[in-house]
């Protein structure tokens, strides 16, 4: 009983460690970033508050109908209508009615409000999207960061296995009297450097992890994340030029038609101001009736049945009006000049949107290209340097050059090496930032 106790025991013990070695895909935590974001909730609220804007817009356009009803219930002292004299009696009276209103024509203000409300919900998608956009962004880089720090960290271990090796070698010449015991301790430091080395590196690891997971807003504890292959960089850049990203970035980005929105908006409010100066004319019907009591009455034949009254005193009607706009004031001129304004202000932001996008893109095309060259240069340095490496680990076995010599050969081939990395990752996210503005995933 008590083995299999221990069994169950360790099994669910098993089952936890394996929960908590959980390693998230890139995919994953992009969508886990999207689905969880607050900005993002909070701008999906935004649009559902755009769409009920839209609703109501579109409401205008119909009549409305509202109904009313009152009583009042009177004492004392009222006039006879047979005798003309005052008696004492005690009545109640009621009416009730209902009645429509709907504007037959205001300049088209309401069909223009409600393509402005339209636009504005079309904004508030792209809103959405932008952000979604960044977030994915963040997570990409934020990823590739944590992988960059586990290569570092790996290669920085093998060097102090290396190191560690070193100990032997030393210790063994020292022993057999071909080395003095500066030797041992040279290599003992370096040894101890490496190990300083890798705490550093870990920390740093640690921290990119974090990092990730405070973006994703899970519990940073056994967070992890799954390798990815993302292969050795391409001799030539994605794209010829940074035009032809920015060609194709101008018409998909987010941020580009948000402004293009907001043009084809402010001309809508220019037509709404424009109405301010053209009547508006509705129409109206109405229908109601009432009824009265009086109670102890002795004139008999004076309180009809409730709905012989209400059927008696029904009437109906209907109406219209018209308003003619002659002097508000200078109030419709002021907001016809400030929605001309606000157009040609939506216009600059166009351009300035433009012009700022294409920055941004000529700078991340040419950082792109300079990671490119730095990473073939990267290449070349290291393919020297692990000859120069191999070389030295014979010489040292020989005893050709002494352990300060190799050491230096040793931390020329791990700088080369951490190079290496880190171009890589370098050119391979700055790669991925043109692969967002031409609008392709940064997922693959």
């Amino acid at each position: 009983m008590k083995t299999k106790f221990l069994a169950i025991i360790t099994l669910i013990a098993f089952s936890f460690t394996g929960l908590s070695q959980k390693k998230w895909d890139l995919k994953e935590a992009v969508e886990h970033a999207i689905k969880n974001n607050i900005s993002i909730k909070q701008q999906a609220l935004s649009l559902e508050t755009f769409n009920e804007d839209v609703v109501g817009a579109k409401g205008n356009f119909l009549p409305n109908l509202s109904g009313s009803t009152g009583g009042n219930l009177n004492f004392g002292s009222t006039i006879d209508p047979v005798s003309n004299g005052r008696i004492s009696s005690t009545s109640f009276s009621s009416s009730y009615s209902l009645r429509s209103g709907v504007t037959v024509f205001n300049g088209y203000r309401l069909l223009n409000s409600y393509k402005r409300s339209q636009l504005n919900l079309l904004n508030g998608k792209l809103e959405l999207q932008r952000i979604k956009d960044d977030i994915s962004l963040r997570v990409v880089n934020s990823y590739l960061n944590i992988l960059f720090a586990k290569e570092n960290l790996a290669v920085s271990k093998v060097q102090a296995e290396i190191s560690k090796k070193q100990i032997e070698v030393a210790k063994n010449q020292v022993e057999a009297g071909s080395k003095p015991k500066g030797e041992l301790l040279n290599a003992q430091s370096a040894y101890a450097n490496d190990l300083q080395t890798i705490v550093s590196l870990e920390n740093t690891l640690n921290i990119a992890l974090l990092g990730l997971a405070q973006l994703l807003q899970v519990d940073p504890n056994n967070f992890d994340v799954a390798r990815i292959d993302v292969g050795a960089p391409t001799a030539s850049l994605l794209y010829r030029s940074s035009d032809a990203v920015y060609r194709k970035a101008v018409e998909t980005r987010p941020e580009i038609l948000q402004r293009k929105i907001g043009i084809e908006s402010g001309k809508l409010d220019i037509k709404i101001a424009k109405s301010g100066f053209l009547p508006t004319v509705t129409a109206s019907a109405s229908a109601g009736t009432n009824f009265s009591h009086r109670f102890a009455d002795v004139f008999a034949g004076t309180n009809d049945f409730f709905f012989n009254q209400l059927n008696n005193n029904f009437g109906y009607g209907v109406g219209f009006s018209v308003n003619i706009p002659i002097f508000s004031r200078f109030q419709n001129k002021v907001n016809l000049n400030k929605a001309l304004i606000n157009n040609d202000k939506n216009k600059l932001f166009l351009e300035s949107e433009k012009l700022s996008l294409q920055q941004t893109i000529q700078r991340a095309f040419l950082d792109a290209k300079a990671a490119l060259k730095s990473y073939e240069a990267a290449k070349l340095s290291l393919d020297a340097q692990q000859e120069a490496f191999k070389n030295a680990q014979q010489r040292y076995t020989f005893e050709a050059i002494t352990s300060f010599e190799f050491d230096q050969v040793r931390n020329r081939l791990v700088n080369a090496e951490s190079a290496l990395i880190r171009a890589k990752y370098d050119y391979v996210f700055k790669s991925k930032v043109l692969k967002f503005y031409y609008g392709e995933s940064v997922l693959d």
